[in-house]
């Protein structure tokens, strides 16, 4: 039971989650405001988020029949029945109260008594990151059945990790750092829409209606050409007008991979070769985030 809600938490998923995190603490440690316990508990609290959202999502699209036979990605627990829904719920909620009180301990490590306010603030914020994670499957009116998964994952993968976990150390906003929130946000838009492309088919059918399902496989595409060339280009705007070494080039290593991905997905006609895609570009966005980092503290 124990190795099937590991599977479950998709471990695989993590270093995505991760990035934003990862530069938004680069970048406070570059400008002097970096703490340890903080970081930790960023990580920890961003961990939950993730093994949350993903038994999230194996049990509303198990118990919606959309995981089944002609999806191509991994079995996941619900569909191969090692994990009764009832189990899943149980995960569901022990997941999401323990990263409740971490992303308290974070909250409260950051902010302490003196600034009750911005704690208020990032309660909310903790509070809406939980209901977004079991929401994007779970309910009625889940909104990855909608299309507005993409949006979701830009907001809460991009802006608000790493603007929001710059903010936990600095207490202050460095308006520059849209942009690389804005690249990391286009980046783990890019793996979702890679798995819609991947599951448009049976998206299709199981009427999960995903922005590839309404826009189509070949539109799809541009879309992710677009999503992962604008980070390369965002990115760029920003080391320039940040411009000290040379070092801080050094996230284009990450970006070869990712070229070479999009050429794959422009040469391909067959859904199932994109399941390993996902895998390159995930931690190509996890390379990316620490070759980011490092070019601004070396």
């Amino acid at each position: 039971m124990l190795k099937a809600f590991i599977k479950a938490a998709r471990l695989r998923t993590l270093p995505l989650s991760l990035s934003g995190i990862i530069i938004g603490s680069f970048l406070a440690y570059a400008n002097g405001f970096f703490n340890w316990k903080i970081c930790v508990l960023a990580l920890l609290t961003t961990i939950g988020f993730q093994v949350l959202s993903n038994f999230a999502n194996d049990y509303g699209d198990g118990v919606k029949g959309t995981d089944n036979a002609e999806r191509v990605g991994p079995v996941r627990a619900l569909q191969s029945g090692v994990v009764s829904a009832k189990q899943m719920l149980t995960a569901i909620k022990i997941t999401g109260g323990l990263t409740f009180l971490i992303a308290l301990g974070l909250i409260y490590a950051s902010f302490g008594k003196s600034h009750w306010i911005y704690f208020l603030v990032f309660l909310v914020l903790g509070i809406v990151s939980i209901i977004a994670a079991v929401k994007y499957t779970m309910g009625n009116k889940a909104y990855g059945y909608s299309g507005y998964g993409d949006i979701f994952v830009f907001l809460f993968f991009g802006l608000l990790s790493v603007v929001g976990s710059y903010f936990l150390y600095a207490k202050q906003i460095d308006y520059t750092i849209f942009l690389p929130a804005t690249a990391v946000g286009l980046l783990s838009t890019g793996v979702l829409n890679l798995n819609n492309m991947r599951d448009q088919e049976s998206d299709a059918k199981a009427n999960k209606r995903t922005l590839v399902v309404k826009i189509g496989g070949e539109f799809a595409k541009y879309y992710h050409y677009y999503l992962l060339i604008s980070a390369f280009l965002i990115t760029l705007l920003y080391a320039m007008l940040q411009y000290n070494s040379v070092k801080q080039l050094l996230f284009v290593i990450a970006f070869i991979p990712i070229f070479k991905h999009l050429f794959t997905v422009y040469q391909n006609n067959d859904a199932k070769l994109l399941d390993p895609e996902l895998k390159k570009l995930a931690l190509s966005t996890f390379l990316f985030a620490i070759l980011f980092g490092l070019g601004h503290v070396l």
